[in-house]
């Protein structure tokens, strides 16, 4: 038998106890055997809910970053990671105890010359219902859609699927047990993704109060990765030569990006935590992403369930540190509900049972 203890506050409960890793689990039945290997706060291990492993700013990586990527997150505490599309197969992560739980959404699903270049499978509306078939059998539970993007016509954001095209591919995720985000940027493409039935949004920058209410009827979520629209003005002057109206309204999105995202959290929408990282970010930000969450109105709880156990729960796995619980875990020297800061620098982390960090 493999025993270990660590002694402090568990949160989300935030009861001081001694709890014991045995043989992977989580007890907290007293084993006069094991050493103490750390005190402080305890919490779920953390969560980032869109990361893009094996990813950079050209397209897919080779397994040698894709593991200094992977390794990068869990040492900032990220254990459970939604690797939220790309273009390299990643699925060896999961032979890898050393490595964060990976639940993947396949390669991303684009239209053509309407997406960053090597990232995706870049099709017509009428092939998405099949392709999305052929990414959630590849996949983890997970298929990634790109629902705008800008339309050189246009000159702008402007959606990337039929209504039609997006019903059907719900239907057939929804027949293998898949779920389906998709990045959204804008307004327009919003509507008909929430109406044809998706189950999560990343970033929301074009909510609107209806569609707000309907993604709380609906159970949809949100993931708006705040530190990723902090580039909004990077993207708005990259574009502005030759595509004036986008650049014009990206800055609008950026500038009403706080009370479009503290709308969505005050009308009840599941928010979580995720960096974007593997294309312009680096991996491990996930305090990062949680301190500058809770700048969007959230407190500090939820800023950082939103991370940890809440997101863990949306994911499908144990939310909290009961009894009989994977020991997936992070120290930290101070309470991180009275200082969210103290996520930077976690004291000990501790994977499928194993101290890793």
């Amino acid at each position: 038998m493999t025993a270990f203890k660590l002694r402090g506050v568990v949160l989300p409960e935030g009861e001081a106890r001694d709890l014991y890793v045995v043989d992977g689990r989580v007890t907290y039945e007293p084993v006069a055997s094991a050493e103490l290997v750390a005190e402080g706060w305890i919490v779920p291990g953390l969560v980032d809910a869109h990361c893009h492993i094996g990813l950079d700013e050209n397209g897919a990586v080779p397994e040698d970053v894709q593991e200094k990527q992977a390794l990068a997150d869990r040492d900032a505490g990220t254990l459970l990671i939604r690797d939220c599309g790309s273009a390299a197969d990643t699925s060896w992560i999961h032979d890898r105890d050393d490595l964060p739980r990976l639940i993947r959404a396949g390669r991303h699903l684009a239209r053509p010359r309407r997406y960053i270049r090597n990232y995706a499978h870049e099709i017509e509306p009428e092939d998405l219902p099949a392709y999305v078939a052929q990414e959630a059998d590849r996949g983890d539970g997970w298929v990634k859609l790109v629902g705008d993007w800008i339309e050189r016509e246009a000159g702008d954001l402007t959606p990337s699927w039929t209504r039609e095209s997006l019903e059907q591919a719900m239907r057939v995720a929804h027949e293998r047990g898949a779920r389906v985000t998709a990045h959204v940027f804008g307004e327009q493409a919003l509507p008909d993704l929430i109406g044809a039935g998706i189950d999560c949004i990343e970033h929301g920058t074009g909510l609107d109060t209806g569609l707000i209410d309907t993604m709380v009827a609906n159970g949809v979520a949100l993931v708006p990765t705040v530190k990723q629209l902090e580039n909004f003005p990077g993207y708005a002057a990259a574009g502005e030569e030759k595509f004036p109206a986008y650049a014009e309204h990206m800055r609008a999105l950026y500038a009403r990006r706080r009370d479009t995202i503290g709308a969505a959290y005050e009308a009840g929408v599941a928010i979580y935590a995720g960096t974007d990282a593997g294309g312009v970010l680096p991996h491990g930000l996930i305090g990062d992403e949680v301190i500058e969450l809770a700048t969007y109105g959230l407190t500090a709880e939820d800023a950082l369930g939103a991370a940890s156990w809440r997101a863990r729960e949306w994911l499908g796995m144990p939310g909290g540190l009961a009894e009989g619980a994977p020991a997936d875990l992070v120290v930290f020297d101070s309470n991180p509900l009275e200082d969210l800061r103290v996520l930077k620098d976690p004291k000990r982390i501790v994977l499928r049972g194993r101290v890793v960090s």
